[in-house]
């Protein structure tokens, strides 16, 4: 199995019609949620954020191709209705049947084309990999393949499905994520891993500097392994977010290469993770990486601006193994940091020589694709 369906007590279906999916993942246990930061929340983001205050879910239901966000009163009432008829198909009550859309925004919900792919894909819920695929197939918009992540240790299993692709940027991107652990864990300590999960990875992704309105992350616990070590399992969910994380950034809209900047030397962590944010989102440094072009001035200059106190003269930056400026002295060798440039993978490496602090963002080059892809997104 790829992921969820090899965590105990969780069960697994979805289905396409056109554009318009549908996904249904059960698995009952204690939940947390983490949502978009962005002002102008989609309904089911709205629902959510009050419903797992109860820190409980048996079903999540997802559709794809509508957002139900900017859609008000009556966005806010089909959340609710979409929770019941998912609900109503399961035998479950609607409080804990959870919900999430994606898709474009400012459009309402088709309700009779949701109840009837409910109906379909109820039966079709298994523990079975094939199950697993057509969920994380259906949750997909602009995505050209599906994410899957999983761990497995000795005493615990975390398994990951998620989409994104494009209006990607810290504070989550437009992106939604299902992880599921069987490890027994109370309501409140699974919340404190999963936020500090989604800090260092979901918000370390930049594709093109867009938050959307609709970003979650759901994380539910089955406790079919019983208790486990705290700390080992939130590196286990941190890992799996991270390994999400990193496919939905090689998968930006239109990208042909994963673009990697691991800051260190900085004051703190939140520190390194500006200065690599500020610099995976540059649009200069983005098209750079795209030609191939060892402009490197681009990426320290895009530091500058981050917010971070440094000495300009005192860093060092690399490109692969390659290196272009030690402690201040330009040493770039245009030949071999072109080199360094090619492949699907461009790695930077910047130490400011400040302090302790590093971080890892990841994002992608920005290419004519991208454009072609968002300018005619609704039509």
């Amino acid at each position: 199995m790829k992921s969820i369906c090899a965590v105990e007590g969780v069960f697994a279906a979805g289905l396409k019609d056109g554009k318009f999916g549908l996904a249904l993942i059960r698995a009952g246990g204690t939940a947390a949620g983490v949502f978009t930061s962005n002002l102008v929340r989609a309904a089911p983001v709205e629902l959510m954020m009050e419903r797992l205050q109860r820190g409980a879910l048996e079903a999540i239901v997802v559709n794809s191709g509508c957002a139900n966000a900017y859609t008000g009163e009556r966005g806010y009432r089909d959340a609710v209705e979409m929770s019941a008829i998912a609900a109503s198909s399961l035998g479950l009550e609607p409080e804990a049947v959870g919900v999430a859309s994606t898709g474009v925004i400012g459009r309402y919900l088709d309700l009779p084309l949701i109840r009837m792919q409910c109906g379909r894909a109820s039966p079709l819920l298994a523990r079975s990999a094939e199950a697993e695929e057509a969920a994380a197939r259906a949750i997909m918009t602009t995505d050209t393949f599906p994410k899957h992540a999983l761990l497995k240790t000795e005493s615990f299993t975390v398994g990951g499905i998620a989409k994104g692709s494009g209006m990607i940027a810290p504070n989550m991107g437009t992106m939604l994520a299902f992880i599921y652990t069987d490890a027994e864990v109370e309501a409140p300590v699974l919340r404190e891993i999963l936020r500090q999960a989604a800090r260092r990875s979901f918000n370390r992704v930049v594709v093109d500097g867009d938050t959307s309105t609709n970003d979650a992350a759901f994380c539910t616990a089955t406790g079919a392994a019983g208790k486990v070590n705290r700390d080992d399992l939130a590196k286990g969910i941190e890992a799996v977010c991270r390994d999400l994380a990193i496919q939905i950034a090689r998968d930006g809209e239109g990208a042909t290469k994963l673009l990697m900047v691991t800051v260190r030397g900085a004051p703190d962590e939140e520190g390194a993770a500006a200065v690599a944010r500020t610099i995976v989102a540059s649009p200069l440094v983005k098209t750079a990486v795209y030609g191939e072009d060892p402009n490197w001035g681009r990426v320290v200059a895009a530091a500058g601006r981050a917010g971070v106190e440094f000495d300009p003269y005192a860093v060092s930056l690399r490109v692969g193994d390659v290196t272009l400026v030690r402690r201040g002295e330009i040493v770039a060798e245009p030949a071999a940091a072109k080199a360094a440039m090619h492949g699907d993978t461009v790695t930077f490496d910047l130490d400011l020589a400040v302090g302790d602090g590093q971080a890892t963002v990841w994002g992608c080059d920005l290419t004519e694709r991208y454009v072609e892809i968002n300018g005619k997104y609704t039509t």
